[in-house]
């Protein structure tokens, strides 16, 4: 399975602070943006990766993750030269892609829970259509909205309803099969001029192929691309983190629990780092403190 993080948006709610550098790579509490979905597809056991990005930002993501053997994996880059819509990303990544199977991460959008893994495990074993991430909120009409039957089937969607037909938000994380770039292509352009991934979605809704992973209260989902839910997630990453005594969203640390790379290659890849950061990742393959991902 290939993983796919979007960080090609021009960030335009986050101007000016967005505006010489991509949002994707602002700091959340310790750590930038982008290391909160590359975690999640980590974690999903996932060890091959493109970063789809603007072309005036691929240098400063090469210089965050470079080429991924840091964590044990494999991260490639490729530029979205015109802002075509989520759904253009499985046209861009058509070859890094290759008939497999695939998720899609928003690299803006954050999610933590201790349940995540299993989750996305049960994503995982749905190996023909699609599974979608829902999250229950209070302002639905922001989103797109999904109704679901009791069998876990995505029965309808809506993109910012004025009236919705539940409060379910779907997310920013999508597991595919391998049929996702032969649809993507046959998507027409919405009226913004952009193929929507809710398009894509409804193609395999329409196929009876469209299940969905229902997130309660025990997780946390922030999409932080608006000032408000950058400093939420700051704070709420923070006081996870002081009130756990643990890391959040850790590449380094899921590393080495997944098994991607041993304690002894990461204390070597580390070495004569020194911040908050690495001293607390020393801490933990240490055994003075606990990880938690």
């Amino acid at each position: 399975m290939k993983g796919i993080i979007l960080a090609a948006g021009k960030g335009t709610r986050l101007s000016p602070v967005s505006d010489p550098i991509s949002k994707v790579l602002l700091p959340v509490y310790s750590k930038p943006m982008i290391y909160y979905p590359l975690s999640t597809l980590m974690l999903a056991g996932i060890k091959d990766i493109m970063v789809i990005t603007s072309h005036g930002d691929k240098k400063n993501f090469i210089k965050t993750l470079g080429d991924g053997s840091q964590f044990g994996i494999k991260i490639s880059y490729k530029v979205q030269r015109i802002h075509k819509g989520i759904a253009d990303a499985f046209i861009i990544a058509e070859k890094f892609i290759a008939g497999d199977r695939s998720v899609l991460i928003l690299g803006d959008n954050i999610y933590h829970g201790d349940g995540m893994k299993e989750l996305m495990r049960k994503a995982h074993g749905n190996s023909k259509g699609c599974t979608v991430f829902l999250y229950e909120v209070s302002d639905p009409e922001r989103f797109g909205v999904a109704e679901v039957d009791d069998q876990g089937n995505v029965i309808s969607l809506e993109e910012k309803p004025t009236e919705p037909k539940s409060n379910l938000a779907v997310t920013g994380l999508y597991f595919y099969d391998g049929d996702v770039c032969r649809i993507a292509k046959t998507l027409t352009p919405s009226a913004r001029g952009e193929l929507e991934i809710t398009d894509l979605n409804k193609v395999y809704m329409a196929r009876g192929a469209l299940k969905a992973c229902r997130m309660d209260k025990g997780y946390k989902w922030i999409d932080a691309g608006t000032f408000n839910s950058l400093l939420d997630a700051q704070n709420i990453i923070c006081e996870i983190e002081k009130s756990t005594g643990r890391m959040v969203a850790c590449p380094e640390e899921i590393a080495v629990e997944m098994g991607y790379m041993t304690a002894s290659k990461i204390r070597e890849s580390i070495s004569g780092k020194k911040s908050e950061y690495y001293d607390k990742i020393r801490d933990g393959l240490d055994g003075k403190r606990s990880s938690d991902v």
